[in-house]
């Protein structure tokens, strides 16, 4: 019985390939409250290779709280105050201006500042001097500055995704912004890559590996490249998860008999059993306090989301909805539940809010999987088929506004967004 991709295993060391995998933003949909905001053309970014202005617009579009006003004619910068009355009879509430100055050892300049349209005030500027290739990080990093300014919340802008393709028999795993963009091949294989889980801090990924021909466990530490094998017992090693303190990972192994629930130290070595079911019990997630572990299992005749304490036990069932739920992911913030359901044939993402088990269902497309919460808990990265090819989607949490992230390379699966970076 198969559950998911994300059952089967995968694989990676993080050496750049120089390919870079290229996307495309499309945002449809319209969100019931959304912040009118003008970005206006940064003067001089017509000498960068990357516009701020045309990232920072995208970035606060696709989070579903912001609704871009056309900018007047002309451009701005950041060292004067500009006429605002133009921009609040546009509707606009807030606008960014800024600027953009090639410096003599090659980097750029970027400076911008953020005002209150309809109040008059300056809400705070910042700098940065970066190469070329960090014009983009820039970009998402003055974008997490507005939105965290006019929304009281953090932004997920400067914060990294990693995913799949596949294209014929070359499996990649890739580690991106969250728009997709600057993606950095870390692993390319023959054998199949799949389920990779970012660990709390951002430092290393887990992952399994088909390499030897079975699925296989290992960690990945992003700073120095290496990897170690954490998890090779008899039969399948898959679907590793994370604790939130980054000391241990959960894992489905088939060492004892059927698939079950272990945990093992994020180094290796011998493994506690959590389940003891006669059933099939996988995909592992952790709650965001680690106290308690969610999980699929068919122990009540099909495959239903559960919840256990973290060190195992009893179990209670989660999902009621449907006859076939699987591939759970936790909001940071601990309300939300999203996982994939089968409804009449069709796999479509659906969110359940945690305290009142109320569901809704997200999506009209009919091939969704893998869904991966932000770090803010207010968007959802999954992968989903669309005109016959596998792209990867965000949505915001009522569904209204989603992104589309289209791949030039083949088929896109797998997504896991990573956790904050320190500042």
């Amino acid at each position: 019985m198969n559950f998911s991709r994300r059952q089967l295993a995968a694989a990676m060391a993080l050496s750049p390939l120089g390919a870079m995998a290229q996307f495309r933003v499309e945002v449809t949909g319209v969100g019931m409250t959304q912040l009118p905001i003008a970005i206006s053309v940064f003067r001089g970014q017509e000498v960068a290779p990357q516009k701020p202005s045309t990232i920072i617009q995208a970035d606060l579009e696709r989070s579903g709280q912001f609704r871009g006003v056309d900018v007047a004619t002309g451009v701005f910068d950041e060292t004067s105050r500009p006429d605002l009355s133009p921009w609040r009879q546009k509707g606009a509430d807030s606008l960014v201006v800024g600027s953009v100055t090639r410096l003599a050892d090659g980097r750029f300049d970027v400076r911008f500042r953020l005002w209150d349209v309809v109040r008059g005030q300056d809400l705070g500027s910042q700098s940065y001097a970066v190469t070329p290739g960090d014009l983009r990080w820039v970009s998402h990093r003055i974008a997490d500055f507005v939105y965290e300014k006019l929304t009281g919340e953090r932004g997920v802008f400067a914060t990294r995704i990693a995913y799949i393709t596949q294209v014929g028999s070359r499996y990649t795993l890739w580690v991106a912004d969250s728009d997709g963009e600057n993606a950095i091949g870390a692993l390319t294989s023959a054998e199949p890559i799949i389920s990779p889980a970012w660990s709390a801090n951002g430092g290393q990924l887990a992952y399994v590996s088909f390499e030897s021909r079975k699925p296989v466990v290992y960690v990945h530490e992003l700073a120095t490249g290496k990897r170690r094998l954490v998890a090779n017992f008899k039969g399948s090693n898959s679907a590793p998860a994370w604790s939130p303190d980054g000391r241990s990972l959960a894992v489905t192994l088939t060492r004892d008999g059927g698939s079950q629930l272990y945990t093992i130290d994020a180094n290796g070595g011998e493994p506690k059993r959590l389940t003891q079911s006669s059933s099939i019990d996988t995909e592992p997630v952790y709650s965001a306090d680690g106290k308690n572990i969610y999980f699929v299992s068919d122990r009540g005749g099909a495959p239903q989301i559960y919840r256990m304490a973290a060190g195992g036990g009893n179990a209670e069932r989660v999902t009621f909805t449907g006859g076939y739920n699987i591939s759970p992911a936790i909001s940071p913030d601990g309300r939300w539940l999203a996982y994939i359901s089968r409804v009449s044939g069709a796999f479509k993402l659906q969110v359940m809010e945690l305290a009142t088990a109320q569901v809704n269902s997200l999506t009209d497309t009919t091939a969704d999987e893998s869904p991966s919460f932000a770090p803010n808990s207010r968007l959802i990265v999954y992968a989903t088929r669309q005109s016959g090819r596998e792209a990867l989607m965000t949505s915001t949490l009522d569904g209204k506004i989603k992104t589309r992230l289209a791949g030039q390379g083949g088929d896109i699966r797998e997504p896991d967004w990573g956790p904050f970076l320190k500042q």
